[in-house]
C-alpha cells in the first residue's frame, strides 16, 4: 500500500481502514482514490466500501485473500481497446465475473500552474484516449500506474512544468488546478469494467434475465481448427460478441481465445456451442455467467 504518492497516502489509509472492518462489504479497485476505477466501483456498487489497490494483481489478490468481496477491473475502451495484461489476469486468479459495468470516461488536464507544460503523467490508457490532444500541444506523454496516482504524483513533485490526466475527482482530492475538461479524443469514450468475486453466479440468479457468458480456450495445433470451434456457436444461433487472441508461453504456437456470447450454460443451445467448441480445443474454461448490462446487438 505504501507504493501510492505521498498524497494519496492518508487517503489510502483510511479506506483501507473502513474497508478491513467490513470485508464482506468491501470491492477491490486498481488505482489511487478519484481515479475512474474508484468511480466505477461506488457508481456500481454503491452500497460497498471501495478498497484502492496499487496494481490489478493487488484487487484479485484482496479478493483471493479474503479482504475483499469483489474486485472491479476495467477490461477493454472503446477509443484504446483491451487493457493491457487483463486477459492473463482473469484466468489466473481463479476469480469469477459476476457482472459488467460501462461507464464513460472523461478526462481532465490538471496540474499546479497553468502551464505550458512540457509532460502529462497519466494511465498508458488514459495517455492513449488523449493521444491527439497530447500531439497537437507538443505534451510529452509520461506513463504512471493509474490516472489519479498521476495527479497525486504532480502535487508532490510540485513542478509546474507537468501535468496530469486524470479524472476531475483526483484534482479537487490532490489540491490541483483543472486546465481543461474533456481532454479524451473521443466524446463517446467508454471503459467496460468486470465484477469479480470467489464464487460464480447461482443458475437462479439468473433466472430470466439477459445474460452473458466469458470464457477462454485453446484450440488444437491443427488445421482448421478454430474454424471447427467456432462452428458451433454458428449451426445453434449463439451470438459471440468477442473474441480476442493472445498468446501463451514462448512458442508462439499456443494461441488462447477470450470470448463473450450472449446466454449461459443451461441453454440447450449454449451447452450444444461449447460442447462443440470444447471437441475442438484444448481446454476451454468459463470464466463467468452475470446479467448484461447493456443489450447487445
Amino acid at each position: 500500500m505504501r507504493s501510492f504518492p505521498g498524497p494519496a497516502l492518508a487517503i489510502v489509509d483510511q479506506m483501507r481502514a473502513a474497508a478491513l472492518a467490513e470485508p464482506a462489504r468491501t470491492i477491490a479497485f486498481q488505482g489511487s482514490p478519484g481515479a475512474n476505477s474508484h468511480r466505477a466501483a461506488t457508481e456500481a456498487r454503491p452500497d460497498m466500501l471501495p478498497l484502492p489497490c496499487f496494481s490489478f494483481e493487488d484487487a484479485l489478490e484482496a479478493v483471493k485473500d479474503g479482504r475483499a468481496a469483489q474486485a472491479i477491473i476495467p477490461i477493454e475502451n472503446s477509443q484504446h481497446g483491451r487493457v493491457a495484461d487483463i486477459h492473463f489476469l482473469l484466468p489466473e486468479s481463479g476469480l469469477h465475473i459476476i457482472g459488467e459495468y460501462f461507464m464513460p470516461i472523461h478526462h481532465a488536464l490538471m496540474a499546479l500552474g497553468a502551464g505550458p507544460f512540457e509532460a502529462a503523467y497519466s494511465h498508458p490508457q488514459a495517455l492513449g484516449q488523449s493521444r491527439h490532444y497530447l500531439r497537437a500541444r507538443g505534451i510529452v506523454p509520461l506513463s504512471h500506474a493509474d490516472t489519479a496516482g498521476a495527479a497525486a504524483y504532480v502535487a508532490e513533485r510540485g513542478d509546474p512544468t507537468v501535468a496530469a490526466i486524470a479524472p476531475a475527482l483526483a484534482a479537487e482530492l490532490y489540491g490541483l488546478q483543472i486546465i481543461e475538461h474533456n481532454v479524451e479524443d473521443s466524446a463517446d469514450n467508454m471503459t467496460r469494467f468486470v465484477i469479480l468475486a470467489q464464487q460464480p453466479l447461482a443458475d437462479s440468479a439468473l433466472a430470466g434475465k439477459p445474460v452473458m457468458t466469458t470464457f477462454i480456450f485453446e484450440v488444437k495445433n491443427i488445421p482448421a481448427a478454430l474454424y471447427k470451434a467456432l462452428g458451433g456457436f454458428a449451426t445453434n444461433g449463439v451470438n459471440m460478441t468477442k473474441l480476442e487472441s493472445y498468446q501463451q508461453g514462448t512458442s508462439f504456437a499456443a494461441t488462447t481465445f477470450y470470448a463473450d456470447i450472449i446466454g449461459a450454460p443451461g441453454d440447450p443451445a449454449v451447452d450444444r456451442a461449447l460442447e462443440e467448441c470444447a471437441f475442438h480445443s484444448k481446454v476451454l474454461r468459463i470464466l463467468g455467467s452475470y446479467q448484461q448490462a447493456r443489450a447487445r446487438g
